[in-house]
């Protein structure tokens, strides 16, 4: 059953009830097959685009949709009960152009982000490496100024990056100097550059349809003008991208979970033994209502978070916490799901058996829950 929403604005549910639309119309039709056959749903990413849901949290002056976090994260949810790897990719999407719409220039913001907002295109977030992933300052990939003061050359190599070899931008974090987290820096490489190569997509457990390789910048030649902010800021850049980007992977974990706890709740009304539906049966109608408890706390947590930062209030805490405490339910639900349907919860007849692999990337990207818990007790436990 869809989520009880309180919404701030008639516009937002407008928003909730447009976005249920095509979830119905265009995404559940074809998620099964595409995810089966590892397609990257490059249309539907066009038609999220062009409704104006692939840049929600961005000003209208720019081709944003001017919504409150509150509002875009909702909207991330109700995709993602739907069909996961769209919904990462939207978090992802947002995530690439927080950089140019908080730390650009005044002409950087009109060069690029009606082009990132505008709904053809689609970004790629270009940070972790092989031997970088939590240890961001060890990254390797280094961008060199030519002697013409002009332009950089990046050489190096990217991981796990989402959108690789379809997305039309590459937000990327490489590193200028040597000066430790100090020598990092922001740049916005596009599609076609020279020197850009990509490894095969790598063979995942789970989010097929979120396509993720390995991205090689062969001396690439970016223009001084692409690079967000001054030399060295790249890992204050980020940190605050990825605080706003755990805000998107937890609501986008709450909706996989509920979509894993209407599956269950549907299968216990109309499977029956003993003679009467198995919701009947106390044991798992506790596990039912635990599951319910999960989702919505899930959901209370990140909204909390969504608000501070709407506010304009500090919440990279509250974003560390909502990220673990979704995530970490999202493999707790759809893991009962599965355990609701027994033998039928293990096979691909259902989709809790996608649900429970997809859950589990989500205690891992935008920064495992490990670090989340790292940056949560380092906050409690410093001097004030």
């Amino acid at each position: 059953m869809p989520a009880v929403r309180l919404l701030p604005t008639e516009d937002a549910q407008d928003l909730i009830d447009l976005t249920r639309e095509i979830c119905a119309k265009d995404l559940a039709p074809q998620v099964d097959e595409m995810e089966r056959a590892a397609e990257f749903p490059r249309d539907t990413f066009r038609l999220l685009g062009k409704t104006g849901l692939l840049s929600l949290p961005y000003p209208e002056e720019y081709g944003g949709g001017g919504q409150p976090y509150e509002v875009y994260l909702q909207v991330v949810e109700e995709i993602a009960s739907v069909w996961m790897s769209v919904a990462v990719g939207v978090s992802v999407h947002s995530l690439t152009c927080y950089p140019v719409a908080s730390w650009g220039t005044v002409a950087q913001r009109e060069a690029l982000l009606p082009g990132m907002l505008g709904g053809d295109q689609l970004g790629a977030y270009c940070l972790s490496e092989p031997m970088s992933g939590s240890d961001v300052a060890s990254m390797t990939t280094r961008a060199t100024l030519e002697p013409s003061g002009d332009a950089y050359r990046i050489k190096g190599i990217k991981a796990w990056i989402s959108h690789a070899g379809h997305a039309d931008f590459y937000t990327s974090f490489v590193r200028t100097s040597d000066d430790g987290s100090r020598g990092l820096s922001c740049f916005v490489v596009p599609a076609d550059a020279a020197g850009i190569e990509f490894a095969p997509p790598e063979r995942k457990m789970g989010l097929a349809g979120d396509t993720v390789r390995q991205v090689v910048f062969n001396g690439t030649p970016v223009d001084v003008d692409r690079r967000v902010g001054e030399e060295g800021q790249g890992m204050a850049i980020a940190m605050a991208a990825l605080d706003s980007g755990r805000l998107g992977i937890a609501a986008a974990a709450t909706g996989l979970a509920q979509a894993a706890l209407d599956a269950a709740t549907a299968y216990a009304r109309e499977r029956e033994q003993f003679g009467r539906p198995i919701g009947d049966f106390q044991g798992l109608a506790f596990m039912l209502a635990d599951m319910e408890a999960a989702v919505t706390s899930a959901r209370a947590t990140y909204l909390h978070a969504a608000r501070l930062r709407d506010a304009g209030r500090a919440f990279s805490t509250q974003a560390a916490v909502a990220k673990l405490v979704c995530t970490d339910n999202a493999m707790r639900v759809t893991t009962d799901a599965i355990q609701v349907l027994g033998g039928a919860g293990y096979t691909q007849d259902f989709p809790l058996e996608r649900y429970f692999r997809e859950a589990k990337v989500t205690q891992i990207f935008e920064g495992t829950n490990q670090i989340q818990r790292l940056v949560i007790s380092r906050q409690l436990l410093k001097n004030t």
